[in-house]
């Protein structure tokens, strides 16, 4: 007895290892892989108690209903049953595919990629079609990308994409971008891609990103297919113009309004006088008018090419504009960089007498000043030295607005690191042949950081220098109408945006390092 006694040892139960399995399916009613689908009711029975984690992420459905099928359990239970709520389509392959939603109840261990498949026909449609998804001007994962095929029958027209969900869809499988669409019929299909805000699986142009094949697609296909989104530029409309000052009225629009001209229709004072000025970084022009005069409203005629637009602004008691001058440059600017000044009111004149420029050592810098009419800002020109301050002093007067007004006393600083701090790249471009392109240099996150643009017949070589260092990607685009922009694409139309070269490894910069890299175009 004494002997049992002294071994016993106190301790807690462990409760045994870990729990690290998935749950099970037991079975399915009707079984997976169903054909001749009659019912309206779909139960998956487990091992184990299951929940349903971020469902509405995860599901995908295809081909997409109308009306979503109710999906529970909405806490846990050892079934998992969908319900449809709309009638289904005869002679048609269904798969339900449950993403990563379904886990056991209590350790959270993920039954993954669960698809259930079934067909309301004799038979399961089994073709495939598989390709990658890119952004030409990205080369990162994206996300939110569906891909879908809309079934080219007798009634197809291109407008369905805009109202009507497509014939199959999926979504991109990971961080490589590609995607398989399967569990498709025979037949010719249009294939494309929408990097959707809404996941609704149509086309809003003003918020969706698109891509699309150009031809059909005909299955059965072995050909992979590799397919750019981009943002298309909206077509030309004009918004309600909008007062927004005692004298400026802001006209803002969508798509490309280059030749958008503004005519006031009203009877004005004899000495009315009227200036344009387009926003930085906004589509809207900002119409100035002066004097100020007593009118309900005035009318203007805004003409864009062929589209005329007639519209009434009313005109109420507001605060005017007053002059506000704010620098563009960073405070510390390349050897190369020039001073730029924005200005918020129509700037009409500068006085290069009552501006100054000064080195650390308070010695004057030769300079020059230039009003830039076009982005409504002054531009000052001077040489730099490396390792420097310079000061660029305003003294009254030296601004003159639209409406006479000055400015005050104003004092920019502004520094320059020395040239070892920086670093070069060399780009020598091999067989670009007769096409026009343009080079540029974006950093990791692929905004612009340099560009270079090259016509016909110009020496294949691009230098960039005063870069600080980082990490960098070399982007060429292929310029086909030399207009040295890149220009997206249009679905209606069948236009792909233009062609975009990555160099294929990111560039490691140092300081005061000069890099050669030949990038060698196919």
């Amino acid at each position: 007895m004494l002997s049992f006694v002294d071994c016993a040892k106190r301790g807690r139960p462990t409760g045994g290892p870990k729990d690290s399995i998935p749950p099970i399916i037991v079975r399915s009613v009707p079984e997976n892989y169903t054909t001749n689908f009659t019912g309206d009711e779909i139960r998956v029975y487990f091992d184990e108690y299951i929940k349903l984690k971020d469902l509405s992420k995860n599901l995908l459905i295809s081909p997409p209903m109308e009306i979503a099928p109710s999906i529970t359990p909405l806490s846990s239970s050892k079934v998992l049953k969908v319900k449809f709520n709309d009638t289904l389509k005869a002679n048609t392959t269904y798969s339900i595919n449950f993403g990563n939603s379904i886990e056991d109840n209590n350790e959270n261990n993920t039954f993954t990629n669960y698809k259930y498949v079934f067909s309301t026909g004799a038979y399961i449609d089994s073709l495939k079609v598989s390709g990658r998804i890119s952004d030409p001007l990205s080369r990162g994962e994206l996300t939110s990308v569906s891909v879908m095929l809309y079934e080219k029958t007798a009634d197809f027209t291109d407008s369905l994409i805009y109202t009507t969900k497509p014939s199959y869809v999926t979504m991109i499988q990971d961080s490589t971008n590609t995607f398989e669409l399967s569990n498709i019929k025979e037949g010719d299909y249009l294939l494309m891609a929408l990097q959707e805000e809404n996941k609704n699986y149509t086309f809003q142009p003003k918020k969706d990103k698109i891509g699309f094949v150009t031809n059909d697609v005909t299955l059965p296909t072995t050909e992979t297919f590799d397919i750019s989104i981009f943002k298309e530029v909206p077509e030309y409309n004009l918004a309600r113009p909008k007062q927004e000052s005692q004298n400026r009225i802001t006209f803002g629009y969508e798509g490309e309004a280059d030749s958008l001209s503004i005519q006031l229709l009203s009877d004005v004072p004899s000495d009315y006088t009227s200036i344009r000025t387009k926003e930085n970084k906004k589509d809207s022009i900002n119409y100035w008018y002066s004097p100020s005069f007593d009118r309900d409203s005035l009318v203007f005629r805004a003409q864009n090419k062929t589209y005329i637009d007639t519209v009434t602004v009313r005109i109420k008691e507001l605060y005017k504009d007053s002059l506000k001058i704010s620098e563009r440059n960073k405070a510390v600017i390349t050897l190369k960089d020039s001073v730029v000044l924005d200005v918020n009111t129509p700037l009409i004149g500068i006085d290069i007498n009552k501006m100054t420029v000064t080195d650390k050592d308070t010695l004057a810098v030769a300079f020059e000043a230039r009003l830039h009419k076009k982005e409504n800002a002054a531009v000052l020109y001077f040489n730099k030295k490396e390792e420097q301050t310079y000061k660029v002093e305003l003294l009254p007067e030296a601004f003159t607005d639209f409406f006479g007004k000055v400015n005050d006393s104003l004092q920019f600083n502004y520094r320059t690191k020395m040239l070892s701090e920086y670093g070069t790249i060399n780009v020598t471009l091999q067989n670009l042949n007769d096409r026009n392109a343009i080079v540029q240099i974006v950093d990791d996150r692929y905004q612009v950081i340099q560009e270079q643009p090259f016509v016909t017949g110009v020496s294949a070589k691009a230098f960039f220098e005063n870069l600080d260092p980082a990490l960098y990607y070399i982007r060429l685009i292929v310029d086909e109408n030399n207009n040295r922009i890149w220009d997206t694409g249009d679905f209606l139309t069948r236009t792909l945006p233009e062609k975009v070269i990555y160099y294929p490894a990111q560039i490691e910069l140092k300081p005061n390092w000069s890099l050669e890299e030949i990038f060698i175009l196919e």
